[in-house]
C-alpha cells in the first residue's frame, strides 16, 4: 500500500487539474494566438503563470485504485500489475486467466 498522503495528494491534484482545466486552455490559446498582440499574448501566459502549479493535468500521476501503487499502472483496468496479477488468479477479472506451463 501507498502512504496515505500520497494518494491524497494526488487526488486533491486531480481535483484542482478538473477546476482549472477550462481556464487553463482558454489561456494556452490566447498564448499561442499569433493574431493577437504580442501584449495581450504576454499577459495571457503572465496569469497562466500566476496559477497554481498543481492544477496543470500533468502533475496527475496515474495511481493503483486498488493498492495506490504509482508504478506498473496498466490504464486499461487503472490498476497495478501486482494487483491485476492477484485479481486475476482469483478469477475476479472476466475473460482473464493466469498463464502456467
Amino acid at each position: 500500500m501507498a502512504k496515505k498522503s500520497a494518494v491524497e495528494k494526488n487526488k486533491r491534484r486531480a481535483r484542482m487539474a478538473s477546476n482549472h482545466a477550462e481556464k487553463r486552455a482558454r489561456l494556452k490559446a490566447m498564448a499561442k494566438d499569433q493574431s493577437l498582440p504580442a501584449e495581450d499574448r504576454f499577459a495571457a501566459r503572465l496569469k497562466l503563470a500566476a496559477m497554481p502549479r498543481n492544477g496543470a493535468k500533468v502533475r496527475v500521476r496515474n495511481r493503483c485504485e486498488v493498492s495506490g501503487r504509482p508504478r506498473g499502472y496498466y490504464r486499461k483496468f487503472r490498476i497495478s500489475r501486482i494487483a491485476l496479477r492477484d485479481l486475476a488468479s482469483r478469477g475476479e477479472i472476466p475473460g482473464m486467466v493466469k498463464s502456467s506451463w
